[in-house]
């Protein structure tokens, strides 16, 4: 009988009434402080970051809000200004990438050619243009940081800064310039219908997940692998 119990086995018995032996538990709890170390070192490189970031400094200086998780200040992702060298006159006082302006050019023409007139509002627009625009107009407009950053990207969040980002507007219609109402116009519905087919794309649709403001003026192009990569976190957010 004894010898019986010795061979039973663990499994024999109803689950509700096994007990961790003593030797078991024992032969376990290395195992088991290996797979919690991880987790323990992760647990307080957590805590740790959340006192240490405050002693970061802020990235843009005269805003006290700091990035999230996935780097977006204020709804807007960090973007690079581009380079001089690789920007190209499209009109007086306005530029873009090479690539960006021929094909804005292959698309405007084309709209012409079917009656649309696509006027060009913005282009490139350099880090200290763009901090300017954020905080005199906020200044102006009595508006919070979170309020203008729901229109405009804080200073070195703007895809403006990449070179590949344009606002347009229909030259038929001024009045609809820069404003919501671009989107009731014959201009605005053909860049829905045509502007795929030149590497155009809307950047901020409605309700979009950035939780930038509908700007159905506001284009990105996404034509080079470059230009994908830069706008790659834009599109994980989007998917």
């Amino acid at each position: 009988m004894r010898s019986h119990r010795r061979r039973a086995n663990a499994e024999d018995i109803p689950v509700a009434r096994r007990r961790t032996q003593p030797e078991r538990a024992k032969r376990g709890f290395p195992w088991m402080v290996a797979a919690a170390t991880p987790l323990l070192g992760l647990s307080a490189a957590v805590l740790l970051l959340g006192p240490l970031r405050s002693w970061l400094p802020l990235p843009v200086a005269g805003l006290r809000e700091r990035p999230g998780a996935d780097g977006r200040l204020l709804g807007h992702f960090p973007y690079a200004e581009a380079p001089a060298g690789v920007l190209v006159s499209i009109a007086p006082g306005l530029q873009l990438r090479a690539d960006a302006a021929d094909a804005l050019q292959a698309m405007r023409s084309r709209a012409a050619a079917e009656g649309i007139d696509l006027a060009v509002l913005s282009a490139f627009r350099g880090i200290a243009l763009q901090r300017q625009l954020f905080f005199e107009v906020s200044a102006e407009r009595n508006q919070s940081a979170s309020t203008r950053a729901q229109v405009s990207a804080p200073p070195g969040y703007s895809e403006h800064s990449t070179g590949y980002a344009v606002d347009l507007g229909d030259g038929r219609d001024p009045s609809t310039h820069l404003s919501p109402r671009f989107e009731t116009t014959r201009a605005y519905a053909w860049l829905v219908a045509n502007a795929a087919r030149f590497h155009y794309q809307l950047s901020f649709p409605r309700a979009n997940r950035q939780g930038v403001s509908f700007e159905p003026w506001h284009w990105r192009y996404e034509g080079s692998t470059e230009a994908l990569r830069t706008f790659s976190e834009a599109h994980r957010l989007s998917r």
